[in-house]
């Protein structure tokens, strides 16, 4: 019998976050900081319009681009709150910010494209782009310098072939941010070599200090951004399935046509719902939002003031809800560090090499949990530091 699989997918490696947590799979008593999911629930205002419109039979197909008047909302928050000038006719009503990625990708990838990635940065860009017949290319950003993207690193890595570059910040796994001069910084790299900006925005309510500054506001970068984004962070969200994705023509035209065939919609109520923490309970929705961002917040600065008391370098995150220390002090590279400290102590987290090559001495650990269970998972941690420098 013939080998029916696509050698693209047979090729492609398992995500290094899931083939951990297989791991500790079925044990008992383990503290997980792995994950990177809001504790909270959704806000009610936003669950009450889901119910309502569950009620009201709204269980149909929308429009392949989504609700028109959710369309419409976004366009006034994105203005509203980060500068962000596109139309609703510009936007698709995707499964969550993870099709949007998917789906644009395929829209953008020619076999051999090259695809800069920031390393690290969140799983799913090398494979999708992979997927799509491209090649995702590394673009180191440094924990001494923030795990800021620069142009240094980017004019290293760029060739004929690249064709666009993720801009995934606020970052996960590394909790960077990108401010305004830093991006400043790479807009004429960018111009320079004709580059597509795919800019993952999902956590742009989740920064510590300032707003967050969006490469799609610059208007250097007009008709070269695409924008994608959601309610699954910040608004706690991540079961609903709904995110979107801003983009000029023809690219939007080209992702509405994927959508169309894969996905068709994303689910009705989810839309009426989001639809309503915009429209009707927008002040009570941000002012959830920011309750949600302070407790982040706190629990933020205990497990990085945690994490150095314990020796470890670890860079202050900025933005999103991860640490990203280095373990390399510990003579344990962070897939080693990660196995035995669950081994020994029962306390879950990801390796940076899931994250990328440059994560290889890193691990990420989620603050989207209780401070009990924070305190907890520290305590071991601490103590399994101890314990490997004494040997």
């Amino acid at each position: 019998m013939r080998d029916f699989l696509n050698s693209r997918v047979k090729d492609l490696k398992p995500s290094g976050i899931r083939k951990f947590f297989d791991l500790a799979a079925g044990r008992k008593d383990v503290i997980s900081l792995g994950v990177g999911e809001p504790d909270f629930v959704t806000p009610w205002e936003i669950r009450s319009a889901g119910i309502n419109a569950l009620k009201q039979g709204k269980t149909q197909y929308t429009s392949n681009q989504g609700l028109l008047e959710i369309r419409e909302e976004i366009e006034k928050y994105l203005k509203e709150r980060f500068s962000i000038r596109f139309n609703a006719s510009e936007m698709v009503i995707t499964l969550g910010a993870s099709e949007a990625i998917d789906v644009t990708l395929r829209a953008v990838v020619d076999v051999g494209d090259e695809i800069l990635v920031p390393d690290p940065s969140y799983v799913s860009y090398k494979p999708c782009i992979e997927l799509a017949g491209g090649k995702a290319v590394a673009v180191r950003c440094d924990g001494e310098n923030g795990f800021k993207l620069t142009p240094e690193e980017l004019k290293k890595v760029i060739t004929p072939k690249t064709k666009a570059l993720i801009f995934p910040y606020p970052n996960n796994p590394t909790g960077g941010i990108m401010e305004k001069e830093y991006i400043e910084a790479i807009i004429p790299v960018i111009l320079e070599h004709d580059l597509l900006v795919i800019s993952d925005e999902i956590y742009a309510e989740l920064t510590y200090g300032d707003r967050h500054c969006s490469i799609c506001a610059f208007p250097q970068l007009e008709g070269r951004c695409v924008l994608i984004s959601g309610f699954s962070k910040a608004f706690a969200m991540t079961g609903w399935r709904i995110g979107f994705v801003c983009a000029p023509q023809p690219i939007f035209s080209a992702i509405l046509k994927i959508h169309q065939y894969t996905s068709i919609c994303a689910p009705s109520f989810s839309q009426y719902a989001a639809l309503a923490g915009l429209r009707n309970g927008r002040e009570d929705c941000y002012s959830t939002v920011e309750q949600m961002r302070d407790e982040y917040d706190r629990r933020r600065k205990f497990m990085h003031k945690t994490f150095t008391e314990m020796g470890l370098d670890c860079f202050e995150p900025k933005g999103s809800f991860y640490l990203f220390p280095s373990v390399e002090k510990t003579g344990l590279t962070g897939d080693e560090f990660a196995v035995k400290l669950l081994e020994e102590k029962k306390v879950a987290v990801v390796p940076g090499s899931a994250f990328g090559d440059f994560g290889l001495n890193y691990i990420r650990c989620s603050y989207a949990y209780s401070m009990q269970n924070l305190i907890k998972a520290t305590a071991q941690i601490a103590e399994f530091v101890e314990e490997l420098i004494k040997r």
